[in-house]
């Protein structure tokens, strides 16, 4: 084990991995209009609030990494992030998307409370700092194609341009062609670089270009990885959760219905009671 020291992540008005409550991050792939934006934020909220979790609203305002260049990427820069700040305005609840380039961070970090940075684009340098210098939380998708040891590298990067705030989030390694796996090693190992740790149950069940011109998965493997990340022990859970995931325009395969979020949480919560987790 190392000796480094556990420095819980500040986010909004509330602190992950701080041992009062689980995160929870979850909403759409990708912003498909304003009132559907709100809509979830509104109802994920609430849902979020009576499970005892802390919660951060995310979608997209650009998918930049779409396997077609036909497919549905977003609204853009400027008016997905003026939906984001409606969100957060209007709700009061903390708000995380994800950004692509340097030129972007500035922007994005003036709405949001927590920028993340792509799991293609982890290793990214200039990405890394960018991010940092807006002073906001920082939370970084493992690269499918790393170990959850290299990810050690991508810590000393935030903390060497000064991030505060600062998570890792799993979200499988890939496995042969168009498969991933969990590597549940992969969250104590990570934690052990002294940052709070996310599990990222939607996208850790894709099969990367598994429907020929678009990724493909199976939503009903969620669950299952879900609680057992829960028994292992981490500091909160990403999902992505659509209203009608089948009519999703990215990720649709993977995305959880809205209806089916309260009883995982529950679950989760029930886990980590018996684990004796926080």
């Amino acid at each position: 084990m190392s000796d480094t020291a556990f420095q819980p992540a500040p986010v909004a008005d509330f602190v992950v991995g701080d041992g009062t409550a689980p995160f929870l991050i979850a909403g759409p792939c990708v912003i498909e209009g304003r009132d559907m934006a709100l809509r979830h934020a509104e109802r994920l909220r609430e849902i979020a609030r009576e499970a005892g979790f802390h919660f951060a609203f995310k979608s997209s305002f650009d998918k930049a990494n779409r396997t077609s260049i036909d497919s549905f990427r977003g609204p853009g820069l400027d008016d997905g992030l003026a939906i984001l700040a409606e969100v957060k305005r209007d709700l009061g609840c903390a708000v995380l998307t994800d950004f692509h380039t340097e030129a972007q961070a500035a922007a994005v970090g003036e709405v949001v409370d927590v920028l993340q940075v792509p799991a293609f684009l982890c290793r990214q340098t200039d990405l890394l700092i960018a991010a940092a210098n807006t002073g906001k939380a920082v939370n970084v998708k493992k690269g499918q194609f790393l170990t959850p040891h290299d990810m050690a590298s991508v810590v000393g990067k935030l903390e060497s341009a000064g991030c505060k705030s600062l998570m890792l989030t799993e979200r499988g390694t890939t496995f042969g062609y168009g498969n991933l796996v969990v590597d549940f090693r992969s969250f104590p190992i990570m934690r052990d670089f002294g940052h709070p740790v996310i599990f990222d149950g939607t996208h850790s069940v894709q099969r990367p270009g598994g429907l020929g011109n678009k990724t493909g998965g199976d939503r009903t493997e969620v669950p299952g990885l879900v609680r057992a990340a829960a028994a292992v022990g981490v500091d909160g859970f990403f999902l992505e959760v659509h209203e009608n995931p089948d009519q999703g325009k990215s990720d649709a395969a993977n995305m959880l219905q809205i209806d089916t979020v309260a009883p995982l949480l529950d679950s989760i919560r029930r886990i980590r009671d018996a684990a004796q987790l926080p």
